[in-house]
């Protein structure tokens, strides 16, 4: 199944500077708003308190957040849990123990409905949000190296490892950047919906590489400008259609998936749109740039010294 009728010929590498400028400028105001605003961090994070509570029936997160309010905690974080009976209420850190909490959120929740059951209550602590925070870090650094390893490995050559590894920093980068904009509560959740961002732009990227490492076994002799033009339209059609499937289920979550999986949502459907984008026209235009040829990618075999005698 093909998305265009004709055999497309868009000539993707011509313009590549074009967005690199675009890419550039998209980097540097993610830069400049991360270490200006920061990030939103969830309890997941800086510590606090995460209450989940029961409810016989249908509630309002509007009705939770006004009676928590008023029994005396600030700020609250009020979403749906699966349900709209069930919710998950998150604070900063009150400096009381669970046992002290349990109580006076069973008597808050009771004026929305005397049924309520507290399901789950646990305080996290600031140390905790630490070594959640440094968990995260060190996952998505020992993913990049992976990643590297396995293009270097597979194509033979450092010109598409870096173009790969840039493009995979592309899209996080990005997704943090519009977090630290628009300051959506930042949690593990998110984290995880980052990691599969990469993992989805890296499958991308391999498959264009596939379709350029097959151009360069037909023809040695063409232009690498036209050899990487051409895998890019080849897969051009297979990328639009796995996009469009997976952003309407991300959709989906987004607007019907509740609060609870707003911030997971937004994450993937950032990372989509810009590994559509960093596929094209960042790793492979990065290897280019590089001075990417046929015989990087196939290196001449050495000949053995006897076949050469007379």
């Amino acid at each position: 199944m093909e998305f265009f009728h004709k055999k497309t010929n868009f000539q993707f590498m011509a313009t590549r500077k074009v967005w690199y400028t675009l890419s550039a400028v998209l980097m540097i105001a993610s830069f400049a708003s991360f270490f200006v605003k920061g990030l939103n961090f969830a309890i997941d994070f800086t510590g606090g308190v995460a209450v989940e509570a029961e409810f016989p029936k249908d509630v309002s997160t509007e009705a939770v957040r006004d009676v928590v309010v008023d029994a005396g905690f600030h700020d609250p974080q009020v979403s749906y849990l699966g349900s709209t009976r069930s919710i998950n209420i998150g604070l900063q850190t009150t400096g009381e123990t669970a046992d002290a909490l349990r109580p006076r959120f069973v008597a808050a929740l009771s004026k929305v409905d005397p049924g309520v059951t507290i399901a789950n209550l646990e305080v996290v602590g600031p140390q905790v949000g630490d070594e959640l925070r440094y968990a995260a870090i060190v996952s998505l650094a020992v993913t990049l190296l992976l990643i590297a390893a396995y293009i270097f490995f597979r194509f033979h050559t450092w010109r598409l490892s870096v173009g790969a590894i840039l493009a995979v920093l592309h899209d996080p980068i990005l997704v943090l950047g519009v977090f630290s904009v628009t300051q959506t509560k930042f949690d593990l959740a998110v984290v995880a919906a980052i990691l599969a961002v990469i993992g989805y732009s890296l499958n991308d990227t391999v498959v264009v590489f596939d379709r350029i490492r097959e151009n360069f076994e037909k023809n040695r002799r063409q232009p690498p400008q036209e050899t990487l033009d051409r895998a890019i339209n080849d897969t051009l059609s297979r990328t639009i259609m796995t996009k469009v499937v997976t952003s309407i289920v991300v959709v989906a979550l987004l607007v019907l998936g509740g609060e609870s999986l707003r911030g997971f949502s937004e994450a993937l459907l950032i990372g989509i749109l810009a590994g559509t984008y960093s596929s094209i026209y960042i790793s492979s235009s990065i290897a280019l740039s590089f001075g990417l040829k046929a015989e990087h990618v196939f290196p001449p075999v050495s000949k053995d010294p006897i076949d050469e005698l007379p």
